[in-house]
């Protein structure tokens, strides 16, 4: 059998938590808060030239106020393309446009809204607590197979399962923080 290392396991399971954290961050960024966010418009992709780009790759994206999001191609040609993208988006009101600048107004969110986004979040945070958690899971099967096998004594077992606990629970807090930011975001009118 190879060699037991429990600096990689944890390593391994370190990376494993943090990209799930990072995703759910990611993930977080696109949720329409009341104000504008050019990541709302991250998931936009625009026929241009025979194949589908992200919207971000023919145009800047700029918030000229709050509530307002101003989207500018760079080529004259992508501008009626970007345009019919954006009208299929559900902003709550349509996008306007003046010349080659297409401006989208966001309306405040009302108060059922808010509450809606929260219960997402809250959702999206649960499920990024059990993947960090199925990470707690493979890493401590991989030490109980090691001791099974005769490369870990079993007071070492115990002390990688709480150096694996500890790391779990600092990835949940922060997953927990996450949303708790996020919630007050939300709520805040």
């Amino acid at each position: 059998m190879a060699e037991f290392s429990m600096e990689d396991v944890l390593t391994e399971t370190e990376m494993e938590m943090s990209e799930r954290v990072d995703k759910f961050k990611r993930e977080l960024t696109s949720l329409r808060t009341g104000r504008a966010n050019p990541q709302l418009l991250d998931s936009v992709t625009v026929e241009y030239y025979g194949s589908r780009v992200p919207l971000k790759q023919v145009a800047a994206v700029s918030i000229p106020e709050a509530r307002t999001l101003e989207v500018r191609p760079w080529d004259n040609a992508a501008v009626d393309a970007v345009e019919a993208e954006l009208r299929k988006m559900d902003f709550g009101s349509s996008p306007s446009r003046n010349g080659n600048v297409i401006r989208i107004n966001l309306p405040p969110m009302t108060e059922d809204q808010r509450k809606k986004m929260v219960k997402i979040v809250h959702s999206m945070g649960e499920d990024s607590r059990v993947q960090v958690r199925n990470a707690r899971r493979d890493a401590l099967e991989k030490v109980k197979k090691a001791q099974k096998a005769g490369a870990v004594a079993e007071d070492d077992y115990t002390r990688h399962e709480e150096a694996v606990q500890k790391l779990t629970d600092a990835y949940v807090k922060t997953i927990d923080d996450i949303v708790a930011v996020k919630e007050k975001d939300l709520l805040t009118v």
